[in-house]
């Protein structure tokens, strides 16, 4: 359930004066304090850098890092140094910065499966309607349109590359330099209306490899580098912001920390240590603002309101936080945070917490208190000694914190569980005990991040051996059904990952995400009936990723035209959804319609051209149409693009034979007898072995 507050109509008539003011052609006016009272044609810049811990840039002490842009900014703005933030993952902690909201009150509460409901109004939204030109440049993924931040923004620029997979480890995101060339290129056009521009980079995340010289000269600590490299990046913006003629506000902050092995954790999102709740913040505009070191607590969702406040918006009502600017900053008594992507992912416990006075609280089976001033590293828990202070912090943890699962709906329920697909509700437990505490899972938290490495290293064997060992020491967490899933179709073991979805049903485990997986295989098996039972209860899901295994499935199952409806409404969900349009490429080539099967795979190129399934299917398409060189070309590119790609590999020797191609015949023979499993293939590699014969290659040296 989201919780989210009506909004007054004495503040929706007091904001729509504003917005006549500003149709007039007049911004409204900054009422925060001296410095902002009567200013005009404000632009605001509001810089989010990913994974940016508060200790890392030099303003901060650090003497191992050089960054000079940002250590400028602090010099010459104010430096907010107890801010925290209420999350410690991307998406969640965006939405807090962008709405003013606590992550219960707006209802995104993790990076996936969640999106920001049309109803919430955010910095774009209101700004746009008081006259802004607004635009966003965005890093990576996490923050793509689809979960709901685009609304209210002139552009919303998210122009990463896109994955050869749809999950394979890897975030699709951009260098900070091109973020910042195309920021600084639509802050300098249109001047007509005062702007504001949101910069998010994601370089500082994991895995951590900074851009030359940075990453020679960080060697040593490649984190480092890419704060020294973001930095690098943001000095011509901020130089840009100097040389303008009007006024200006320029927010830097972090959206959260990185643990670098404190505590035991490896990058973020596990626990809220200060390490990853900690957070930078930095507000400069001079001559309105005065240089200073601001020591009082402040906290994400007090930025909304601030830049509001600044810009003589008038803030909403629900926006719990409040301005940092003037004399009537008001200290917050307490901070709420929370982290709960281990608890609705992993079905470990809930982290919820809250800070203030200089304690900070963490609400655990094994609950926690530190004194932040005395034990900044948080090693001495106070939690059994100081009752009082545990009485008063868990007081400012709201009791519609906890977030609330989705049920399946009744009669799919039991059409699943007749199938053997699920058993059990997937619901919450009652009461998590010390067992299901984050600090005594840490070890398995690890073997999840070796799990990784050992697959983006190619060792995709020990990859799986590790995720049956994670699968079988927590067989309640969803986490291990994904993880292995996904590596055994990576094998060409589709049986095996239909049989370990299975299982995770079993155990009320089949989410939304893992229900799109499952169906995804027994699709590819032939199996698109049960695939379609298995959405069933999703059916009306908004998720793109759902909506395209909808339509695999439909296609599958000789539903044409309901597949092509599930794959446009993928597209009115995310129009840049290369996969949408790669899907309908293939469902309309089985059905015979080749020249729009080509049209389609164009499109879908034209937003990502790393798509190893689309390329081999325009090969077929080309080949259909009687060009079978540019075929070849097609699927040899899906072979670079993804190795696995056997069913390329195998067209490219049958149509290099053609073609009379025989040394790439050959060549494509032998890798594909060399690689290709047997127990999808076996019958192929037989062929392939008897026409090596042919032709005097290798056929079975290398099994």
């Amino acid at each position: 359930m989201r919780h989210l507050a009506a909004r007054p109509r004495a503040k929706a008539a007091a904001f729509l004066g504003c917005l006549l003011v500003a149709a007039a052609g007049i911004t409204c006016r900054g009422s925060a304090g001296s410095g902002f009272a009567g200013v005009r044609n404000l632009d605001v810049v509001l810089v989010t850098i990913d994974t940016l811990r508060a200790d890392a840039p030099g303003y901060a002490g650090n003497r191992r890092v050089a960054t000079p842009a940002l250590d400028r900014v602090a010099r010459e703005g104010v430096d907010f140094a107890d801010t925290h933030g209420q999350n410690v993952i991307t998406l969640p902690s965006h939405v807090n910065i962008l709405t003013g909201l606590y992550p219960y009150q707006h209802g995104v509460r993790d990076n996936d499966g969640f999106r920001l409901s049309d109803k919430v109004p955010t910095l774009a939204t209101l700004l746009h309607s008081a006259g802004y030109a607004t635009g966003a440049f965005i890093g990576a993924f996490p923050l793509d349109s689809r979960y709901g931040l685009a609304r209210g923004f002139d552009v919303y620029d998210q122009h990463y590359p896109e994955g050869a997979h749809a999950y394979d480890f890897v975030m699709p995101e951009r260098p900070a330099s091109e973020v910042v060339a195309a920021a600084r290129q639509w802050l300098g056009s249109e001047r007509a209306r005062p702007h504001f521009l949101w910069v998010h980079l994601y370089d500082c995340h994991a895995p951590y490899l900074p851009p030359p010289p940075f990453d020679r000269e960080y060697a040593d600590n490649p984190y480092l580098g890419e704060v020294a490299g973001v930095d690098a990046a943001l000095a011509p913006l901020f130089e840009d912001l100097r040389g303008l003629a009007g006024p200006v506000l320029l927010v830097v902050t972090g959206d959260h920390g990185e643990s670098l092995g404190s505590h035991g954790e490896e990058t973020h999102g596990l626990f809220a240590y200060e390490a990853t709740l900690h957070v930078p913040l930095l507000i400069w505009s001079p001559g309105r603002l005065a240089p200073r070191r601001d020591p009082g607590l402040a906290r994400h969702i007090d930025i909304a309101p601030t830049i509001l406040d600044a810009a003589g918006v008038p803030a909403p009502k629900e926006m719990h936080g409040g301005s940092l600017l003037g004399s009537h900053r008001v200290i917050p008594e307490a901070s709420y945070f929370e982290a709960l992507t281990t608890s609705l992912n992993r079905g470990w416990a809930p982290l919820k917490g809250a800070l203030g006075g200089g304690f900070k609280y963490i609400e655990l089976p094994i609950p926690e208190l530190y004194d932040l001033a005395r034990d900044p590293g948080e090693m001495e828990n106070l939690a059994s000694r100081r009752a009082d202070l545990v009485r008063r912090l868990k007081a400012a943890i709201p009791e519609e914190a906890g977030p609330v699962a989705g049920a399946v709906p009744s009669e799919e329920a039991a059409k699943l569980r007749s199938l053997g697909y699920l058993s059990g509700s997937g619901s919450p437990k009652a009461r998590y005990g010390p067992e299901d505490d984050p600090k005594k899972l840490v070890a398995l938290d690890g073997q999840l991040h070796h799990l990784v490495d050992l697959y983006q290293r190619g060792k995709l064997r020990e990859a799986m051996t590790l995720a049956r060992g994670v699968v079988a020491e927590r067989p309640s967490m969803q986490t291990g059904y994904e993880f292995l899933s996904f590596l055994q179709g990576q094998a060409g073991d589709d049986a095996g990952a239909i049989e370990t979805l299975r299982g995770a049903g079993r155990r009320g485990l089949l989410n939304e995400p893992l229900a799109a997986r499952l169906a995804l295989f027994l699709a590819s098996a032939g199996r698109s009936n049960e695939a379609l039972t298995v959405l069933g209860p999703y059916s009306s899901s908004g998720d793109p990723e759902t909506l395209n295994a909808l339509g695999i499935a439909r296609a599958g199952a000789g539903e044409l035209g309901p597949a092509l409806e599930a794959f446009r409404a993928a597209l009115r969900s995310d129009p840049r959804n290369a996969s949408a349009f790669q899907n309908i490429g293939i469902a309309l080539l089985q059905n015979g319609r080749v020249a729009e099967a080509i049209e389609s795979f164009q499109k879908a190129f034209a937003l990502n051209d790393r798509l190893p399934r689309a390329w081999n299917a325009y090969g077929v398409a080309l080949q259909q149409s009687g060009k079978p060189k540019p075929a070849i070309d097609a699927w040899k590119r899906a072979v670079v693009l993804d190795p696995g790609q056997f069913d390329a590999l195998f067209n490219i020797a049958v149509i290099s034979a053609k073609v009379g191609d025989v040394p790439s015949e050959r060549t494509a023979l032998e890798d594909f007898v060399a690689r290709a499993p047997a127990s999808r293939y076996g019958k192929d590699i037989a062929r392939a072995s008897a026409r090596l014969a042919e032709i005097g290659g290798r056929s079975s040296s290398k099994r």
